[in-house]
């Protein structure tokens, strides 16, 4: 039975009805203070809450989809996830009208380094760079976790640019879970030491850069401009201090539910600078809530581009590529990922990752962000050399 159904949901509520009604009944012969009424008192007690806490606990994941079985539930569920290519015709996108990184209108600071987890040495493992970056066009600045592969310190890459990869959390999320959690630098290491993907460079970032408000990656009218930071202000603060491919073909998007959102919005709004997005459990049009606030003030136009199935449907397709992921089952956006599979046209590339089974949390992801740090890496290219 799975732990998302109205089945196994029912079954606990009856069956913690139908205890609660039992303690009720036999209560009055367990009202001795022998030991055994002492016991069965608190046994009754304690299993009641434990239902009754096991409702809640289902009714919270039904809503949310955070685990889809019970091999999910206990991290048994290990398949990986397996990309396929949507498109019916393949061709590699092109960068249109890139963004120019010779001013210097963004900047990063680096407030420290660290190693990979277990990676060793830089030219061995890797290093992660805190840092904070700001933007003059959005004026926002946002802290950041850069991870640099170990290639980008070996003699022999020294003159090459590398692949960047935004890469982004759901809300509220913290940059360190991308490390700790879903382990993306770690997995990158495995990968290109498989010979399964090129090394790239890893932007790691909550998209919440306006903390607590959800801004929805959206440029809030009065508010944040949070789609300016990441489409103009982080690609050309990045480039200008690392030595990364400039905004363009070699730029890509990640992320997992609102971070995957955001994604796939950066590829759908801005293919000159991001040649693709990959969204993880991702949804495809901008919540609106109490943590999001008035995001869009009446502005019906902007309501609309932050619909990513209406942008595709009624707008020409973007030059760029997209991956959307979800579950037949434990996920609740299986039906609109078919609707966006259906609705992508050429010159935009899409596949996907469908996994049978695997709910909304870290345990699926990181079955699917092998195959994802692959994609990216076909379609971001190896390293070009530094000009």
């Amino acid at each position: 039975m799975g732990l998302t159904g109205r089945g196994i949901l029912v079954t606990a509520a009856l069956l913690t009805l139908v205890f609660f009604v039992g303690t009720l009944w036999v209560w009055p012969r367990l009202a001795r203070t022998s030991w055994r009424s002492v016991l069965g008192r608190a046994g009754l007690l304690v299993t009641t809450q434990a239902l009754l806490f096991a409702v809640v606990a289902l009714a919270v994941n039904q809503t949310f989809g955070f685990y889809a079985s019970w091999a999910d539930l206990l991290g048994r569920e290990r398949t990986p996830g397996v990309v396929v290519d949507q498109s019916a015709a393949p061709a590699r996108p092109g960068a249109s009208g890139a963004v120019d990184v010779s001013g210097r209108d963004a900047a990063v600071r680096v407030l420290g380094e660290d190693p990979v987890p277990g990676g060793g040495g830089a030219r061995s493992g890797g290093r992660i760079e805190r840092v904070e970056i700001a933007g003059r066009a959005s004026r926002i600045a946002s802290p950041a976790l850069v991870y640099l592969p170990p290639e980008y310190f070996q003699p022999r890459w020294r003159d090459y640019r590398f692949p960047a990869v935004t890469v982004l959390t759901g809300y509220p999320g913290t940059a360190s879970a991308l490390v700790t959690g879903l382990r993306y630098p770690q997995t990158l290491r495995a990968e290109v030491r498989a010979g399964r993907a090129g090394p790239m460079v890893l932007v790691m970032l909550r998209p919440t850069v306006a903390p607590p408000r959800d801004t929805e990656c959206v440029d809030v009218p009065g508010g944040p401009a949070v789609e300016t930071y990441f489409a103009k202000d982080l690609p050309r603060a990045v480039a200008g201090h690392y030595r990364v491919a400039r905004p363009g073909e070699g730029w890509g998007a990640v992320g997992d539910s609102t971070g995957g959102y955001c994604a796939l919005k950066l590829a759908v709004h801005h293919p000159g600078i991001y040649a693709a997005g990959a969204g993880l459990s991702a949804y495809y049009r901008a919540a609106e809530d109490p943590t999001t606030g008035d995001l869009f003030h009446g502005d019906a136009s902007s309501r609309r581009r932050a619909d990513l199935l209406r942008v595709l449907r009624e707008s020409p397709p973007p030059r760029t590529s997209l991956l959307v992921s979800s579950s037949r089952h434990g996920e609740d956006n299986y039906a609109q990922t078919r609707e966006l599979l259906g609705l992508v046209r050429p010159p935009t590339r899409v596949s996907s990752v469908i996994l049978d089974s695997g709910g909304h949390n870290f345990t699926t992801w990181r079955r699917e962000i092998p195959a994802t740090l692959r994609w990216l890496s076909e379609r971001l290219g190896t390293p070009g050399e530094a000009r």
